[in-house]
C-alpha cells in the first residue's frame, strides 16, 4: 500500500522550515513519498526544498488556486493508494502513519480516516479544526468531537476511541486514492474552507466509512494562512456552508432546512454587527448573495444518492449550545 503525503503550500517558506523537518523524520516507512504541491508561491519555498529536502517531490501549479483546486491539480500526478492531505502548519509525531494504515488495511468500507489533531500552541487542547473528528447538526452547522463552536476541550482521554465520524478534517485528512476520484474530489468553486465536509458527505452518499484514528495525534497551529478574524474567512465559511448544503441535503427535507438555516444565518449576521464586528455582518451578507447567485449551478451539483437522511448528529446545535448551555460533545 503505497501512500502520499502531501502538503499544499502558498509562500510557507517559514511553515516549511519549521515542520517539514518532523514530516520527513517521522514518515519514513516503506511506499511512503512526501510532495510539496506549490500553488504559484512568490517567496522562495521551492528554492529553499530543493537545496534542504531533495527527497521531495515538487509539483507546481500555474496559479493560487486554492486548498480545493489546488489539491486537485495536483492529485492528478500523484500515484498513491492512499492519499495524506497535510496542512503545512501541521507537526506530526512520531508513528502517525502506521495506526492509520492499519485502519486502512484491515477495514476496507472505510474512506477516509483522521488522526487526533491537538492545538500546537496549547498541546493538551483539542485544535478547533478538526479535534477528534468532525458531524453537522440538522442545518449544516458542524462541529466536533472535542469543539462546539468557539469551545474547545482538553484532552484527557475521553474520545480515544476509533469511532465512525461524519467528516475528517483538511488540516490532516487520508483517504483512498480511488474514493477521491469516485467522488470527484473536491469543489473547485469553494476555493477553501469547509470543501473537505462536502467531500465526507458525498463519501458517506456514496456508502464509504470515515473513521478517527486516536492512536494517531498531530499538532495543528490553525489560521496560518487566514486568520480567525479576517471576515474573508467568515464569507468563505458561510457561502460554502450554503452551497454544501443546496448539493447534498436530501430533497424532501431541503427546503425547510435552508429556509430556517438562512433565517439563523441572520440572526449571526446581526450578532455581529452589535458586537462592533460589521465587516463580518457584511461578509455573512455577502454569502448570501453568492447563495441566490449559484443556487441554480449548485442544484446541478446535487448528489445522484442522497442516501444519508439521517446525516447530522443533533438536530440543532446552535440551541444546544447558546441556549442549553451545551459546551462538550459527551453533552449531546
Amino acid at each position: 500500500m503505497k501512500i502520499a503525503i502531501v502538503l499544499l503550500n502558498w509562500n510557507g517558506k517559514n511553515l516549511l522550515e519549521k515542520f517539514l523537518p518532523k514530516v520527513i523524520e517521522y514518515s519514513q516507512i516503506p511506499n511512503a513519498e512526501i510532495v510539496l504541491a506549490d500553488n504559484a508561491s512568490t517567496d522562495d519555498s521551492i528554492d529553499f526544498v530543493l537545496q534542504n529536502f531533495p527527497s521531495v517531490k515538487i509539483i507546481k501549479n500555474k496559479n493560487n488556486e486554492g486548498f480545493a483546486k489546488g489539491y486537485n491539480l495536483a492529485l492528478k500526478q500523484v500515484k498513491a493508494d492512499i492519499y495524506c492531505l497535510l496542512n503545512t502548519d501541521v507537526e506530526v509525531t512520531n508513528n502517525w502513519l502506521q495506526p492509520i494504515l492499519e485502519i486502512f488495511k484491515n477495514e476496507v468500507n472505510t474512506a477516509a480516516v483522521q488522526p487526533k489533531i491537538l492545538d500546537y500552541k496549547n498541546k493538551s487542547y483539542f485544535e478547533y479544526a478538526g479535534a477528534a473528528g468532525g458531524f453537522i447538526d440538522q442545518f449544516g452547522f458542524p462541529f466536533c468531537r472535542g469543539r462546539i463552536f468557539n469551545e474547545i476541550e482538553q484532552d484527557i482521554g475521553q474520545y480515544n476511541n476509533n469511532d465512525e465520524i461524519f467528516w475528517a478534517s483538511g488540516a490532516c485528512l487520508f483517504i483512498r486514492a480511488k474514493v477521491f476520484k469516485e467522488a470527484n474530489g473536491f469543489d473547485e468553486d469553494f476555493f477553501a474552507h469547509q470543501e473537505e465536509i462536502d467531500l465526507c458527505w458525498r463519501i458517506n452518499n456514496l456508502g464509504y466509512g470515515i473513521k478517527f484514528c486516536s492512536q494517531s495525534t498531530v499538532y495543528h497551529v490553525g489560521g496560518a494562512t487566514l486568520a480567525p478574524q479576517n471576515p474573508k474567512k467568515t464569507y468563505l465559511n458561510f457561502r460554502n456552508n450554503l452551497a454544501m448544503m443546496v448539493k447534498n441535503l436530501p430533497a424532501k427535507t431541503a427546503f425547510f432546512v435552508l429556509f430556517f438555516r438562512l433565517f439563523l444565518d441572520g440572526v449571526a449576521s446581526a450578532k455581529f454587527l452589535f458586537s462592533g464586528k460589521p465587516k463580518h455582518a457584511f461578509a455573512i451578507l455577502k454569502s448570501h448573495v453568492s447563495f441566490y447567485r449559484d443556487l441554480f449551478k449548485n442544484i446541478n451539483k446535487r448528489t445522484k444518492n442522497t442516501k444519508i437522511t439521517n446525516y447530522y448528529k443533533v438536530r440543532n446545535i446552535v440551541w444546544k449550545h447558546f441556549v442549553k448551555g451545551v459546551n462538550k460533545f459527551s453533552e449531546l
